[in-house]
Protein backbone atom coordinates (compact mmCIF):
# COMPACT_ATOMS: atom_id res chain seq x y z
CA UNK A 1 0.00 0.00 0.00
CA UNK A 2 1.11 3.52 -0.68
CA UNK A 3 -0.16 6.67 1.01
CA UNK A 4 0.33 10.37 0.27
CA UNK A 5 2.92 11.80 2.63
CA UNK A 6 1.78 15.38 2.22
CA UNK A 7 -1.58 17.07 1.48
CA UNK A 8 -1.88 19.48 -1.44
CA UNK A 9 0.10 22.62 -0.72
CA UNK A 10 -1.93 25.69 0.13
CA UNK A 11 -0.91 29.10 1.32
CA UNK A 12 -0.72 29.00 5.13
CA UNK A 13 -3.20 31.06 7.09
CA UNK A 14 -1.69 33.09 9.89
CA UNK A 15 -4.03 33.62 12.82
CA UNK A 16 -3.20 34.87 16.28
CA UNK A 17 -5.17 34.68 19.48
CA UNK A 18 -8.54 36.48 19.60
CA UNK A 19 -8.15 40.22 19.13
CA UNK A 20 -8.90 41.51 22.57
CA UNK A 21 -7.30 44.29 24.52
CA UNK A 22 -4.59 42.70 26.67
CA UNK A 23 -4.33 43.76 30.28
CA UNK A 24 -0.96 44.44 31.90
CA UNK A 25 0.54 41.15 33.07
CA UNK A 26 1.62 41.58 36.70
CA UNK A 27 4.82 40.17 38.14
CA UNK A 28 5.83 38.84 41.53
CA UNK A 29 3.03 38.71 44.07
CA UNK A 30 0.57 40.30 41.68
CA UNK A 31 1.19 37.44 39.26
CA UNK A 32 0.16 35.05 42.03
CA UNK A 33 -3.02 37.09 42.55
CA UNK A 34 -3.74 36.92 38.79
CA UNK A 35 -3.24 33.16 38.82
CA UNK A 36 -5.54 32.71 41.80
CA UNK A 37 -8.21 34.87 40.18
CA UNK A 38 -7.87 32.91 36.91
CA UNK A 39 -8.37 29.59 38.67
CA UNK A 40 -11.35 31.00 40.56
CA UNK A 41 -12.85 32.37 37.35
CA UNK A 42 -12.34 29.04 35.59
CA UNK A 43 -14.01 27.21 38.48
CA UNK A 44 -17.03 29.54 38.58
CA UNK A 45 -17.39 29.35 34.78
CA UNK A 46 -17.22 25.55 34.89
CA UNK A 47 -19.91 25.28 37.57
CA UNK A 48 -22.17 27.78 35.76
CA UNK A 49 -22.05 26.00 32.40
CA UNK A 50 -22.33 22.56 34.01
CA UNK A 51 -25.55 23.65 35.74
CA UNK A 52 -26.93 24.22 32.24
CA UNK A 53 -25.38 21.04 30.87
CA UNK A 54 -26.53 18.47 33.40
CA UNK A 55 -30.34 18.81 33.00
CA UNK A 56 -29.97 18.36 29.23
CA UNK A 57 -27.68 15.36 29.78
CA UNK A 58 -30.25 13.83 32.15
CA UNK A 59 -32.88 14.10 29.43
CA UNK A 60 -30.55 12.27 27.04
CA UNK A 61 -29.99 9.56 29.67
CA UNK A 62 -33.73 9.06 30.12
CA UNK A 63 -34.38 8.95 26.35
CA UNK A 64 -31.45 6.95 24.89
CA UNK A 65 -32.66 6.93 21.29
CA UNK A 66 -30.69 7.95 18.21
CA UNK A 67 -33.36 10.42 17.10
CA UNK A 68 -33.24 12.11 20.52
CA UNK A 69 -29.44 12.20 20.53
CA UNK A 70 -29.36 13.94 17.14
CA UNK A 71 -31.32 16.81 18.68
CA UNK A 72 -29.81 16.90 22.17
CA UNK A 73 -26.11 16.35 21.39
CA UNK A 74 -25.79 19.61 19.39
CA UNK A 75 -27.27 21.50 22.37
CA UNK A 76 -24.83 19.84 24.78
CA UNK A 77 -21.94 20.64 22.45
CA UNK A 78 -23.10 24.26 22.14
CA UNK A 79 -23.10 24.64 25.93
CA UNK A 80 -19.58 23.18 26.15
CA UNK A 81 -18.41 25.42 23.28
CA UNK A 82 -19.68 28.48 25.16
CA UNK A 83 -17.70 27.31 28.22
CA UNK A 84 -14.55 27.00 26.07
CA UNK A 85 -15.15 30.49 24.64
CA UNK A 86 -15.35 32.00 28.13
CA UNK A 87 -12.07 30.39 29.13
CA UNK A 88 -10.33 31.38 25.90
CA UNK A 89 -11.48 34.99 26.21
CA UNK A 90 -9.94 35.44 29.65
CA UNK A 91 -6.70 33.55 29.05
CA UNK A 92 -6.15 35.51 25.81
CA UNK A 93 -6.43 38.80 27.71
CA UNK A 94 -3.73 38.01 30.24
CA UNK A 95 -1.06 36.58 27.90
CA UNK A 96 1.78 38.97 27.13
CA UNK A 97 2.59 37.38 23.73
CA UNK A 98 -0.12 36.68 21.09
CA UNK A 99 -0.18 33.05 20.02
CA UNK A 100 1.10 32.19 16.54
CA UNK A 101 -1.39 29.80 14.91
CA UNK A 102 -1.12 28.72 11.29
CA UNK A 103 -2.72 26.16 9.03
CA UNK A 104 -6.40 26.03 9.96
CA UNK A 105 -7.81 27.59 6.80
CA UNK A 106 -10.64 25.69 5.16
CA UNK A 107 -11.95 23.98 8.28
CA UNK A 108 -15.70 23.49 8.63
CA UNK A 109 -17.71 23.59 11.85
CA UNK A 110 -20.38 21.22 10.54
CA UNK A 111 -18.11 18.27 9.77
CA UNK A 112 -16.12 15.45 11.38
CA UNK A 113 -12.37 15.61 12.11
CA UNK A 114 -9.70 13.48 13.73
CA UNK A 115 -7.13 15.68 15.50
CA UNK A 116 -3.71 14.22 16.35
CA UNK A 117 -1.30 16.32 18.42
CA UNK A 118 1.88 16.09 20.49
CA UNK A 119 1.45 16.43 24.25
CA UNK A 120 3.69 18.40 26.62
CA UNK A 121 1.48 20.11 29.21
CA UNK A 122 -2.09 20.60 30.38
CA UNK A 123 -1.77 23.89 28.51
CA UNK A 124 -1.95 21.92 25.25
CA UNK A 125 -5.68 21.33 25.74
CA UNK A 126 -6.40 25.05 26.24
CA UNK A 127 -4.21 25.90 23.24
CA UNK A 128 -6.08 23.48 20.98
CA UNK A 129 -9.46 24.57 22.27
CA UNK A 130 -8.67 28.23 21.70
CA UNK A 131 -7.09 27.63 18.28
CA UNK A 132 -9.93 25.46 16.95
CA UNK A 133 -12.95 26.73 18.90
CA UNK A 134 -15.92 27.31 16.55
CA UNK A 135 -13.75 26.37 13.57
CA UNK A 136 -14.47 22.66 14.00
CA UNK A 137 -16.89 20.85 16.35
CA UNK A 138 -16.10 20.54 20.05
CA UNK A 139 -12.94 18.53 20.69
CA UNK A 140 -13.61 15.21 22.43
CA UNK A 141 -10.62 13.24 23.62
CA UNK A 142 -9.80 9.93 25.26
CA UNK A 143 -9.47 10.15 29.04
CA UNK A 144 -8.11 7.93 31.77
CA UNK A 145 -10.90 6.07 33.56
CA UNK A 146 -9.97 7.66 36.92
CA UNK A 147 -10.78 11.16 35.62
CA UNK A 148 -14.51 10.44 35.68
CA UNK A 149 -14.29 10.99 39.47
CA UNK A 150 -13.00 14.57 39.16
CA UNK A 151 -15.67 16.76 40.82
CA UNK A 152 -18.12 18.41 38.41
CA UNK A 153 -15.92 18.27 35.30
CA UNK A 154 -15.71 14.45 35.35
CA UNK A 155 -19.50 14.27 35.18
CA UNK A 156 -19.47 16.87 32.39
CA UNK A 157 -17.02 14.77 30.36
CA UNK A 158 -19.31 11.79 30.83
CA UNK A 159 -22.37 13.81 29.75
CA UNK A 160 -20.52 14.90 26.60
CA UNK A 161 -19.61 11.28 25.75
CA UNK A 162 -15.86 11.66 26.20
CA UNK A 163 -14.44 8.09 26.03
CA UNK A 164 -12.97 6.84 29.32
CA UNK A 165 -10.17 4.29 28.88
CA UNK A 166 -8.47 2.10 31.49
CA UNK A 167 -5.12 2.19 29.63
CA UNK A 168 -3.57 -0.95 30.97
CA UNK A 169 0.21 -1.24 31.14
CA UNK A 170 2.18 -3.47 28.78
CA UNK A 171 2.80 -6.07 31.50
CA UNK A 172 -0.93 -6.37 32.25
CA UNK A 173 -1.74 -6.65 28.55
CA UNK A 174 0.80 -9.44 28.11
CA UNK A 175 -0.78 -11.35 31.00
CA UNK A 176 -4.32 -10.73 29.74
CA UNK A 177 -4.66 -9.57 26.09
CA UNK A 178 -8.43 -9.30 26.57
CA UNK A 179 -7.87 -6.07 28.53
CA UNK A 180 -6.74 -4.31 25.35
CA UNK A 181 -9.85 -5.43 23.52
CA UNK A 182 -11.99 -3.93 26.30
CA UNK A 183 -10.50 -0.47 25.68
CA UNK A 184 -10.90 -0.89 21.93
CA UNK A 185 -14.55 -1.83 22.41
CA UNK A 186 -15.07 1.26 24.61
CA UNK A 187 -13.48 3.45 21.92
CA UNK A 188 -15.70 1.96 19.24
CA UNK A 189 -18.83 2.55 21.33
CA UNK A 190 -17.85 6.20 21.79
CA UNK A 191 -17.10 6.63 18.10
CA UNK A 192 -20.47 5.12 17.22
CA UNK A 193 -22.12 7.91 19.25
CA UNK A 194 -19.89 10.52 17.60
CA UNK A 195 -21.10 9.45 14.15
CA UNK A 196 -24.58 10.85 14.84
CA UNK A 197 -23.60 14.54 14.87
CA UNK A 198 -20.46 16.42 13.65
CA UNK A 199 -17.65 15.74 16.12
CA UNK A 200 -13.91 16.27 16.46
CA UNK A 201 -12.09 13.29 17.99
CA UNK A 202 -8.88 14.39 19.72
CA UNK A 203 -5.96 11.99 20.18
CA UNK A 204 -2.67 12.54 22.00
CA UNK A 205 -0.88 9.63 20.35
CA UNK A 206 1.98 9.72 22.87
CA UNK A 207 -0.49 8.73 25.58
CA UNK A 208 1.19 10.90 28.22
CA UNK A 209 2.96 14.25 28.54
CA UNK A 210 6.45 14.50 27.09
CA UNK A 211 9.47 14.86 29.33
CA UNK A 212 13.13 14.29 28.49
CA UNK A 213 13.27 11.60 31.20
CA UNK A 214 10.36 9.67 29.64
CA UNK A 215 11.91 10.04 26.19
CA UNK A 216 15.22 8.60 27.37
CA UNK A 217 13.56 5.81 29.38
CA UNK A 218 11.65 4.50 26.37
CA UNK A 219 14.50 5.05 23.91
CA UNK A 220 12.45 7.36 21.72
CA UNK A 221 14.19 8.16 18.41
CA UNK A 222 12.74 11.69 18.49
CA UNK A 223 14.17 14.84 20.06
CA UNK A 224 10.92 16.42 21.21
CA UNK A 225 8.44 13.53 21.19
CA UNK A 226 7.71 10.20 22.80
CA UNK A 227 7.01 7.17 20.65
CA UNK A 228 3.40 7.35 19.42
CA UNK A 229 0.90 4.73 20.51
CA UNK A 230 -0.96 3.77 17.38
CA UNK A 231 -3.85 1.78 18.91
CA UNK A 232 -6.25 4.59 19.82
CA UNK A 233 -5.68 6.38 16.52
CA UNK A 234 -6.21 3.17 14.54
CA UNK A 235 -9.42 2.33 16.40
CA UNK A 236 -10.84 5.81 15.76
CA UNK A 237 -10.00 5.54 12.06
CA UNK A 238 -11.48 2.05 11.86
CA UNK A 239 -14.69 3.08 13.63
CA UNK A 240 -15.26 6.47 11.97
CA UNK A 241 -12.73 6.83 9.15
CA UNK A 242 -15.34 7.23 6.44
CA UNK A 243 -16.93 10.08 8.42
CA UNK A 244 -13.77 12.13 8.92
CA UNK A 245 -13.30 14.98 6.46
CA UNK A 246 -9.56 14.82 7.21
CA UNK A 247 -7.03 14.27 9.96
CA UNK A 248 -5.72 17.52 11.43
CA UNK A 249 -2.07 16.96 12.30
CA UNK A 250 -1.42 19.61 14.97
CA UNK A 251 2.01 20.50 16.33
CA UNK A 252 2.42 22.69 19.42
CA UNK A 253 5.77 24.24 20.34
CA UNK A 254 6.74 26.46 23.26
CA UNK A 255 9.93 28.30 22.20
CA UNK A 256 10.30 29.95 25.65
CA UNK A 257 9.94 26.64 27.50
CA UNK A 258 6.99 24.37 28.27
CA UNK A 259 4.56 26.26 30.55
CA UNK A 260 2.49 24.73 33.31
CA UNK A 261 -1.20 25.49 33.75
CA UNK A 262 -0.24 27.82 36.61
CA UNK A 263 2.10 29.71 34.28
CA UNK A 264 -0.76 30.27 31.85
CA UNK A 265 -3.14 31.27 34.65
CA UNK A 266 -0.63 33.91 35.74
CA UNK A 267 -0.20 35.20 32.17
CA UNK A 268 3.28 33.71 31.81
CA UNK A 269 2.74 31.10 29.09
CA UNK A 270 5.33 32.80 26.87
CA UNK A 271 5.47 32.13 23.14
CA UNK A 272 2.98 29.56 21.89
CA UNK A 273 3.30 28.33 18.30
CA UNK A 274 0.78 26.04 16.61
CA UNK A 275 1.15 24.52 13.16
CA UNK A 276 -1.61 22.47 11.57
CA UNK A 277 -2.00 20.58 8.33
CA UNK A 278 -4.92 18.57 7.02
CA UNK A 279 -4.02 15.05 5.93
CA UNK A 280 -6.33 12.80 3.92
CA UNK A 281 -7.47 9.64 5.68
CA UNK A 282 -6.31 6.65 3.59
CA UNK A 283 -9.46 4.68 2.69
CA UNK A 284 -7.71 1.40 3.54
CA UNK A 285 -7.44 2.49 7.16
CA UNK A 286 -11.22 2.62 7.55
CA UNK A 287 -11.72 -1.11 7.08
CA UNK A 288 -8.49 -2.75 8.26
CA UNK A 289 -8.23 -4.74 11.48
CA UNK A 290 -5.42 -3.21 13.55
CA UNK A 291 -5.60 -5.90 16.23
CA UNK A 292 -5.75 -8.97 14.01
CA UNK A 293 -3.84 -7.93 10.88
CA UNK A 294 -0.10 -7.85 11.56
CA UNK A 295 0.76 -6.60 8.05
CA UNK A 296 -1.62 -3.67 8.42
CA UNK A 297 -0.21 -2.89 11.87
CA UNK A 298 3.24 -2.62 10.33
CA UNK A 299 1.96 -0.36 7.55
CA UNK A 300 0.09 1.83 10.02
CA UNK A 301 3.14 2.23 12.27
CA UNK A 302 5.21 3.20 9.22
CA UNK A 303 2.62 5.80 8.18
CA UNK A 304 2.41 7.26 11.69
CA UNK A 305 6.20 7.28 12.08
CA UNK A 306 6.47 9.51 9.00
CA UNK A 307 4.02 11.98 10.53
CA UNK A 308 5.89 11.87 13.83
CA UNK A 309 9.28 12.50 12.24
CA UNK A 310 7.86 15.50 10.38
CA UNK A 311 6.38 16.77 13.66
CA UNK A 312 9.71 16.36 15.48
CA UNK A 313 11.51 18.29 12.73
CA UNK A 314 8.87 21.03 12.89
CA UNK A 315 9.31 21.46 16.65
CA UNK A 316 13.09 21.60 16.19
CA UNK A 317 12.71 24.41 13.65
CA UNK A 318 10.23 26.33 15.79
CA UNK A 319 12.35 26.13 18.93
CA UNK A 320 15.82 26.48 17.38
CA UNK A 321 17.99 28.88 19.38
CA UNK A 322 15.33 29.33 22.07
CA UNK A 323 14.85 28.02 25.59
CA UNK A 324 13.29 24.58 26.06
Amino acid sequence: MTYPDQPPKVAPAVVTAPRVRAIPVPRGRLAWVTGTFSVLLLSVSTVFWCLLLFPVALLKLLLPFAAVRRRIDPLLNAIATAWVSCNAGWFARIQRTPWDVQGHAGLRYADWYLVNCNHQSWVDIFVLQQSLNRRIPLLKFFLKQQLIYVPVIGLAWWALDFPFMKRHGKAALRRNPALGREDQAAARRACAKFSLVPTSVMVFAEGTRFTAAKRDAQGSPYRHLLKPRAGGLAVALNAMGARFRSMIDATIAYPDGIPSFWDMACGRAGSVVVRMRQLPVPPEFCDADYTGDKAFRTEFHHWLAKQWQAKDDEIERLTAGRAG
